[in-house]
Parts: structure tokens; C-alpha cells; sequence
């Protein structure tokens, strides 16, 4: 048996929260579960998603399409954040440069 597989029911059961949620969150595409032996897990690596989606839909009342959208919205900025890291490393390259310095005040 893996063991980088946590029991739902158990899960569950020790935060308080519903199993139908963590079903819901798994049909919306949120979370992966598996069924071994009529039992069903979530991977643990999912742990943190899921502790973070409870706790926007039991303390924030954010319905699953909200969290599907923040969820969303969070991983756009995150990737547009790690584009503009990039354009300024490249920027830091061309500010460096002899010619990028000479013709500076010509374009700014």
C-alpha cells in the first residue's frame, strides 16, 4: 500500500468537516481521491490545498466555483509575479550593457 495516501473518512473526521466537501472539491477537479479496497484517499501532497479550500468554504462561506476561480486567479498572478521577475533579470542584463546605457536617453 502507498503511503503517501491519506484516508478521507479519517480526515475528515479529525478536522470535522464533511466528506460530501471533499467529494464536491474532487468533482470539481480541485483535488485528486482514489478508491483502493472501497476506501477512499487523497494524496498528502494535496494536504495543503485542501486545508486552505476548507478553510475558504466553512470560514469564508466561498462556494466550490469560488474557490475554482480564486484557486485560478491566484495561480495567474503567481505565474505573471514569476514573469516580471524574469523581464527585470533580462532588464538587469541590458542595463549592464555599454551600448543599452549609451542610447538610454535616446528612447526615455
Amino acid at each position: 500500500m502507498r503511503t503517501d495516501l491519506i484516508i478521507v473518512r479519517e480526515y475528515c473526521d479529525k478536522v470535522h468537516i464533511e466528506p460530501s466537501f471533499v467529494s464536491l472539491l474532487a468533482e470539481s477537479g480541485l483535488i485528486d481521491i482514489e478508491e483502493i479496497d472501497n476506501e477512499r484517499y487523497f494524496p498528502a501532497a494535496e494536504l495543503q490545498d485542501l486545508e486552505k479550500y476548507t478553510r475558504w468554504y466553512y470560514d469564508l462561506s466561498i462556494n466550490i466555483e469560488g474557490i475554482d476561480a480564486i484557486r485560478h486567479l491566484l495561480g495567474r498572478m503567481e505565474q505573471l509575479q514569476n514573469e516580471i521577475a524574469g523581464l527585470r533579470s533580462r532588464l538587469r542584463l541590458y542595463q549592464g550593457n555599454k551600448f543599452f546605457e549609451d542610447t538610454e536617453s535616446d528612447y526615455f
